[in-house]
């Protein structure tokens, strides 16, 4: 007699939430993430649930399990139901990770400023440009004169220069140092790998120097590799925070601060400080050797021009 054919049970909504996980195999994670991408696949009533922590995450922090319930309008049941479609042990373990996910700061989870109608655009465009004319003149403030002459002279007879930084801005800072350093006869380098950083480092003695780039000064690769090269003898000057740990490591600290603006979707501004602090330790190392960076540069822009259209106007390879 042959074998009746058996048939899949009907595939819904239910089959794809997530299984709660179990005290065995807890993972922590992001769980505002988490919540957000669960949504759409939740009962209507876990829905609701969502909808309510997502829109006050403070209050849902402090909130008991009977308050959330009521502003979600569902039962006590239901959010600890929900509590473990999410991935949490129960309501506390899911207010301790909210409370976790909330450590970044609020900029990362409530409503960006220029959000809506055209009428923020313009909003928007000023404030980008208000907070880089901002860190330009934070910077321009905090810098000592006798720091960047004291940086500038001793890079200016270095035998080796070489840039740290790691992370997005940081990186692009150390690259921009061997940019503008080349031009003047300096022998530079620049590297953001943590292993090559400190490779780099064991090379250099009394006559090098190393410029060490971090926004927070608690890059702990860049402090690694700072310490490194200080300890065979290069001089460390440090692009960053006053009073940060790179700073009490390097021999000359140009400090750089800018605070962060209240809108995680725009670019840091920081990162024009450093640039300009980059373009000030340079100019001023030229001028410690005037004649020498402009033969320098003559013949590099002859060469250029040999190339082009003949324009003498134009930037000098930027």
């Amino acid at each position: 007699m042959p074998r009746a054919k058996r048939t899949e049970p009907a595939r819904t909504a239910a089959a794809v939430i997530p299984k709660p996980a179990s005290h065995d195999n807890f993972v922590a994670g992001d769980v505002i993430s988490l919540i957000r991408q669960s949504a759409p696949n939740l009962s209507p009533s876990e829905q609701r649930v969502a909808t309510a922590l997502l829109s006050d995450i403070e209050f849902a922090i402090h909130a008991s399990n009977a308050e959330l319930a009521r502003r979600a309008r569902v039962s006590e049941p239901t959010v600890t139901r929900f509590s473990r479609t999410v991935g949490c042990r129960g309501v506390r373990d899911l207010k301790v990770r909210l409370a976790q996910a909330m450590a970044v700061g609020r900029i990362y989870v409530e409503p960006p400023p220029h959000v809506g109608t055209d009428l923020a655009r313009p909003a928007l465009w000023r404030s980008v440009f208000q907070e880089i004319r901002r860190a330009i003149a934070a910077v321009e403030e905090g810098l000592r004169k006798e720091d960047i002459e004291k940086a500038a002279e001793t890079i200016s007879g270095c035998s080796k220069l070489a840039a740290f930084g790691v992370g997005g801005g940081s990186t692009l800072a150390a690259a921009e140092v061997q940019n503008r350093f080349f031009r003047l006869g300096v022998a530079v380098s620049h590297a953001s790998d943590p292993r090559l950083m400190l490779m780099i480092a064991a090379t250099f003695g009394r006559d090098d120097v190393v410029i060490a780039i971090s926004t927070t000064g608690a890059a702990k690769e860049v402090i690694e590799a700072a310490s490194i090269a200080k300890h065979y003898g290069a001089l460390v000057v440090a692009i960053t925070k006053p009073q940060s740990k790179l700073a009490s490591i390097a021999d000359i600290t140009l400090g750089v601060h800018v605070p962060e603006a209240p809108d995680a979707l725009k670019p840091t501004a920081s990162r024009y400080a450093i640039l300009a602090t980059i373009d000030l330790l340079a100019a001023s190392t030229a001028y410690c050797k005037p004649l020498e960076a402009q033969g320098r540069m003559r013949r590099m822009k002859y060469e250029l021009m040999k190339r082009s259209d003949g324009d003498a106007k134009g930037p000098l390879g930027d």
